[in-house]
């Protein structure tokens, strides 16, 4: 099937990566990560290899946990920016 080519893994982590280009926030970074790391488990033939192959399921699930640990990661690399949050001291309507 069509889940099974390694290749339609890593072009489909490079669209996502060009879309996080596009839209930055982080949102797509993680799963294009995972998407890349699946292609090249499935082109090396790693253990998990035939695992992912066996079905779009077990394919769509590795694709997941890799994301989440690659965003995780990455949010503990680069951290949070400064300033990304504001807190309210003051309420409007107080007056």
């Amino acid at each position: 099937m069509l889940w099974q080519a390694w290749w339609i893994w890593v072009v489909a982590g490079f669209v996502l990566a060009l879309i996080e280009l596009v839209l930055p926030g982080y949102v797509f970074l993680g799963t294009a990560v995972g998407a890349v790391v699946t292609g090249i488990v499935m082109w090396l033939g790693l253990p998990p290899a035939a695992w992912i192959a066996a079905s779009l399921a077990n394919a769509l699930l590795f694709l997941a946990c890799v994301s989440v640990v690659a965003w995780v990661l990455m949010r503990w690399f680069l951290g949070v920016r400064k300033g990304q949050v504001k807190v309210w001291d003051r309420d409007i309507n107080e007056d």
